[in-house]
């Protein structure tokens, strides 16, 4: 069996919502066995930067802001959504002196993920930015409230293992970043 057997084929779809911030859809599919699987259900969201910036000292720059959908505040890297007409690059740098006031002459782009695969269309991609410093004050949006810290090596290691930094695409950022150095 090849990879194409293996996919499924879209044979119903229903809008439940679509807004600027998510489109979701109920969708029904037929299997490469030939059975209907049903209700599934399929979200498209922007595709957004995650910076996993340093400063001139080495330690990691963090943000702080409350996720509703684990219902509390997490740690962090800078990271958002990618603006029309924006390249990658362009959002990253944007997002990163936004979100924190810093900038960076050393950019370097690690890869691209899918945000999550099973039920989302998304990419975040990664970005790692060295001897960032601070130049202006953070410029935040209307739904934003963060706050900046700046981290070790081995205190990130030590809250990934306590669960204190734990966004999945944000871990494989930092561990990304050690490696490509």
């Amino acid at each position: 069996m090849n990879k194409k057997d293996l996919e499924w084929k879209r044979i119903e779809e229903k809008q439940i919502i679509k807004n600027q911030w998510i489109d979701l859809r109920e969708t029904a599919y037929r299997f490469p066995d030939g059975t209907i699987g049903r209700p599934f259900y399929n979200i498209s969201r922007q595709n957004y930067v995650v910076i996993v910036a340093s400063d001139e000292n080495g330690r990691y720059l963090c943000v702080h802001q409350y996720r509703h959908g684990l219902g509390k505040v997490t740690t962090e890297f800078p990271a958002g959504g990618i603006e029309s007409g924006e390249t990658l690059e362009q959002a990253a740098r944007r997002e990163l002196k936004e979100e924190t006031g810093y900038e960076s002459d050393s950019w370097q782009y690690l890869l691209a993920v899918p945000s999550y695969a099973t039920i989302a269309d998304n990419y975040a991609y990664i970005f790692k930015a060295e001897n960032c410093r601070k130049v202006s004050r953070q410029h935040l949006d209307d739904t934003e409230f963060l706050q900046v810290s700046t981290c070790t090596d081995e205190q990130l290691q030590n809250m990934t293992q306590e669960g204190h930094f734990e966004q999945a695409i944000h871990i494989l950022a930092w561990l990304w970043a050690r490696n490509s150095m």
